[in-house]
């Protein structure tokens, strides 16, 4: 506004004696907050490109070129606000984390259930968790049925059977029946709270990242500082000095590196990646070793029909459809898989009739005049117990099953097993052509599941049975060694190592929740090839950056010569700065196609 008023009196009556006092006054009031900002930095040890800037800004208004002054400002602050918005918004990991833990727990006192919070429940108390609802602490089962979802916390994808004994942690989501539990510790010591600590522990410990032009400023400054020196020297003129500064005012290193990630952050967001700032986009072109969770990252995350054993005289599909027939009546998510499975080979499900359900234990219902029992094996045995004997035959290794059992027969086991990504091997085989040097799989899941699925990744360094503060320290302790570090996740339980590492990526397809507030780059589509499309837009981003800092540089760096020998004044300077600029601007733009 400065500049354009100035400008106006001068093409008008007005006069160049006002348009120069306009400009500068201009320069003094805009000028005076960048210098002081300056001033503060170096003050505070941090030597940073605007250095040079503020200078010329100084000897500007000392020698009464507000023109040449106000064109540096106007670059200079115009750069700073491109870093802000490349910056994005600050991740409020912790807050967000805190704001889902449970906050009511309903607390058994004789006959009576009373509502209470969180932090008011003492080691023993008895509470009552509903279907649906959170544990509010960590606790024993002391009496019910139900099945668990634990995947946020430990990353196992398979809810565990919750009966009298199990313990379960906080946090943890009850699936369909009512649980009575007994508190093992308080809010505030269990296994959520502790989660919440490690995730605020992490981010305030990662290093803040020195801006690539702050890097290429610790050489460049110098040698401009020289430059000016030498022809103040040798010529004694302080106009010509001022041309030197003006010229040499790095604005290709305060405007190529945010325009380019800014340019380089669109461009990812068209393909579903959200990358929070300009450090993270940084950061992401320099990793050396890329870390991932198991479950919902390399696996789909979800229980799915692996197989089905049948009885001899029956055949898998015949199986499938009388169990899917009475799963249709069910919520179970374990049901709602089975009779996914059943439509997706083409299966018409027919209608049942008289279906009950016991709570996590399975159905019953008539199909086509048969009795068909679905669920776990003590029900299926109390329906039909004449199907035991052959039962044992059918079964083979532990896992998720479910019995299906026809008019007191045997008719097959259904089991449940957690899939690779069918885009796996295809997205991890992109990783080294990107600089990844090593691929490791830390897993809260149990460690035989973790090393098969490694087997089929083709990573060779894995470990499982992790708790989080067991996966942040495993990252810390790569960090600290100087490695820079990308970890992948989409659990609650990923959320701490996510902060700790150089930079974590969330799968977030399902849901994000605190993963996504914890994590530097967020992708949004269920592919896991969008993480090696992320480094690779990252590293592009950041090699057109250099790229347009390098012509810059080397632009001003001849416009010096040209000003030393007193070829340029001060104003053309601005001028031709700008013109360097422009330059500069259109090829950082690149980044953004």
């Amino acid at each position: 506004m400065f500049l354009l008023a100035g400008g106006v009196a001068r093409f008008t009556s007005l006069g160049p004696a006002v348009a120069a006092t306009i400009w500068m006054v201009g320069l003094v009031v805009t000028g005076a907050p960048v210098v002081w900002r300056t001033t503060k930095g170096i003050v505070g040890g941090r030597f940073a490109a605007d250095l040079v800037a503020s200078l010329a800004i100084v000897a500007a208004v000392s020698l009464r070129e507000p023109l040449a002054g106000l064109v540096i400002v106007l670059m200079q602050t115009g750069g700073e606000a491109l870093e802000r918005y490349a910056e994005g918004r600050a991740s409020d990991a912790v807050r967000a984390l805190e704001e889902a833990a449970p906050r009511v727990a309903h607390r058994v006192t004789g006959a009576r259930v009373e509502d209470v919070v969180t932090d008011a429940v003492d080691v023993g108390d008895t509470l009552l968790v509903r279907p649906g609802e959170l544990v509010p602490c960590d606790a024993m089962v002391i009496e019910g049925r139900s099945h668990v979802d634990v995947s946020r916390l430990t990353g196992e994808p398979l809810p565990i059977t919750a009966e009298p004994g199990t313990r379960l942690m906080s946090g943890t989501a009850n699936g369909e029946g009512t649980l009575t539990v007994r508190a093992l510790a308080v809010a505030q010591e269990s296994q959520y709270a502790h989660i919440v600590a490690l995730v605020r522990s992490a981010q305030a410990s990662k290093a803040p990242l020195q801006r690539l032009a702050d890097r290429y400023a610790v050489w460049f400054t110098p040698i401009t500082l020289a430059a000016c020196g030498v022809v103040y020297a040798l010529t004694r003129d302080p106009v010509r000095l001022l041309a030197v500064l003006v010229v040499a005012t790095p604005c290709p290193l305060i405007l190529a590196t945010p325009i380019a990630i800014i340019g380089g952050i669109n461009r990812a967001a068209r393909r579903h990646i959200i990358i929070r700032n300009g450090a993270a986009l940084e950061r992401l072109a320099d990793v050396r070793i890329a870390i991932f969770d198991k479950t919902g990252t390399l696996t789909i995350g979800r229980p799915q029909v692996s197989e089905v054993t049948t009885a001899p005289g029956l055949d898998a599909r015949a199986v499938l459809r009388l169990a899917g027939a009475v799963e249709q009546a069910s919520s179970h998510l374990l049901a709602r898989t089975l009779v996914d499975a059943a439509q997706e080979a083409g299966i018409s499900l027919p209608a049942a009739r008289h279906v009950t359900e016991s709570a996590g234990r399975g159905v019953t219902g008539d199909v086509d005049g048969h009795r068909v029992t679905v669920g776990a094996r003590s029900l299926v045995f109390e329906h039909h117990p004449g199907s035991a004997p052959v039962f044992a035959e059918l079964e083979r290794e532990n896992g998720l099953r479910a019995y299906v059992a026809v008019d007191d027969r045997a008719a097959g086991i259904v089991n449940y097993a957690d899939r690779v990504r069918p885009e796996l091997q295809a997205a991890l085989a992109e990783l080294p052509r990107l600089g990844i040097e090593r691929t490791m799989l830390l897993s809260g899941d149990h460690a035989s599941n973790a090393r098969a699925v490694a087997r089929i990744a083709g990573i060779h360094e894995v470990e499982g049975d992790l708790l989080p503060e067991d996966k942040v320290a495993a990252v810390q302790q790569l960090v600290a060694a100087g490695n820079r570090v990308l970890m992948v996740g989409d659990g609650t339980n990923d959320a701490p190592a996510l902060s700790s590492a150089t930079v974590g990526i969330a799968m977030v397809s399902h849901g994000g929740g605190i993963t996504a507030e914890a994590a530097d780059v967020v992708v949004l589509a269920d592919d896991l090839r969008c993480v090696p499309e992320a480094m690779r837009i990252g590293r592009r981003t950041m090699r057109i950056a250099r790229e347009s800092i390098w012509v810059g540089l080397g632009l001003s760096g001849v416009a010096m010569i040209a000003a030393a020998f007193g070829l340029i004044v001060p104003a053309v300077g601005a001028v031709l700065q700008e013109v360097i600029d422009v330059a500069v601007i259109f090829n950082a733009l690149r980044a953004s196609r």
